[in-house]
């Protein structure tokens, strides 16, 4: 039953010219019976009886409000006509007033100030002229109960255009930041998807790097030390469950079976020993140095350094040459974290600047340590080799 009569007013709504009809035939049938009754306005003694004319002018007046959505002015314009003629053949007006003040209510509730304002001037004068063509003001209170009318419908019908308004800058406020809501999160999912990229760079070039190596070492000694090879075959396959392990923490955010991925916690600067002895079983003579007392840091500047690390010894390892030695030095400073690794190999291939011609990886720090405010240097370290330092700025936690 509820959703019938939402149905049905919700027709309504989408055709106001029947509602608007049905209540006008209403008015025209009341009114005409009323015009053989005393009026409530003027001198009832100096009425006289209506005649064919004038119950077809009332009818007419009375079915106006009909079209008060389309041609309100009309409208209003046509029913003081009606209302003055009647006035002057000394003919009862009957409710043909009732239909002006439907068209005050419409032209407040749909028009501007300037208009709605024009339209109960209108209004007011031509009652006015009307009772003074009937004869006199007469009976002030009658004409006190018109004014008194037409300004309460006049103010409800701004109340609702107001209301409307306000309404409709709310809807169209909700669609803005909806819009917003929605750029903003197409924003963040790119975001998140560089950043998945970048991670997933990170601990594929880096596992796949030390695999090559070692797979490399077994296949060079397989048949002269056996062990030798069985331990670079181990290795390969601890580096392999070690990367699918960070694999599988950085795309479980991608999950959207519902199912709450398990993440263990991201690496940070306390896994750079783990990282260094990974590279030396891998066959780059690395050392390391970790300077001043560790502070807290924060997950991402602690992530991003991390990755830094674990960027410029793959690309050391890959490119270095065999008989290279790598240094890295983690300082502990005062409001900042620095961080250098240095080779004495042959450096990345030629055919770029500034340290990016190893790829996406070091484009990728490079973009890390921008995203917390750091300064890097990549390139050529001073007596041969390549060099990456950062420096990250640390805010107090």
């Amino acid at each position: 039953m509820r959703n019938t009569f939402g149905s049905l007013r919700s027709w309504l709504r989408d055709h106001p010219l029947i509602p608007d009809a049905i209540s006008a035939t209403v008015l025209a049938a009341l009114a005409v019976p009323c015009s053989y009754l005393p009026s409530l306005f003027g001198d009832p003694v100096a009425l006289r009886e209506p005649d064919t004319l004038s119950l077809a002018l009332i009818v007419i007046g009375c079915l106006s409000p009909a079209l008060r959505r389309r041609w309100p002015f009309l409208m209003l314009f046509l029913v003081i006509v009606i209302d003055t003629t009647l006035a002057s053949t000394g003919q009862s007006a009957s409710l043909v007033w009732l239909a002006a003040l439907a068209m005050v209510y419409t032209i407040a509730s749909r028009r501007g100030l300037a208009l709605s304002l024009g339209a109960l001037a209108l209004s007011f004068t031509g009652h006015t002229f009307s009772a003074v063509v009937a004869g006199g003001l007469g009976d002030w209170s009658s004409h006190l109960l018109v004014a008194v009318l037409t300004m309460t419908l006049w103010i409800a019908g701004r109340s609702v255009r107001l209301s409307r308004a306000y309404q409709a800058e709310l809807r169209d406020r909700a669609r803005r930041m909806g819009r917003a809501r929605e750029a903003d999160t197409r924003a963040a999912r790119a975001e998140e998807r560089s950043r998945i990229a970048r991670e997933l760079h990170d601990v594929v070039a880096h596992h796949v790097s030390v695999m090559t190596v070692q797979a490399s070492a077994a296949r060079r000694v397989l048949a002269t030390n056996p062990d030798g090879a069985r331990e670079a075959l181990s290795a390969i396959e601890e580096m392999g469950r070690t990367a699918m392990a960070e694999m599988r923490n950085i795309v479980g955010v991608l999950r959207t079976d519902g199912t709450p991925a398990e993440r263990g916690p991201q690496p940070g600067v306390r896994e750079i020993p783990t990282l260094v002895d990974q590279m030396r079983e891998a066959g780059l003579r690395t050392q390391l140095w970790i300077e001043g007392e560790r502070g807290r840091l924060s997950p991402g500047v602690d992530l991003a350094a991390y990755r830094l690390v674990q960027e410029a010894l793959t690309n050391s390892l890959r490119h270095a040459g065999p008989e290279a030695r790598a240094w890295v030095t983690v300082r502990h400073e005062p409001g900042e974290l620095a961080i250098q690794i240095e080779d004495d190999g042959l450096g990345p291939p030629a055919g770029g600047s500034d340290g990016e011609q190893s790829g996406h990886g070091l484009v990728g720090i490079r973009e890390r340590v921008a995203l917390y405010g750091g300064l890097l240097r990549i390139g050529p370290r001073s007596g041969g080799g390549f060099e990456v330092n950062a420096r990250f700025p640390l805010k107090d936690m």
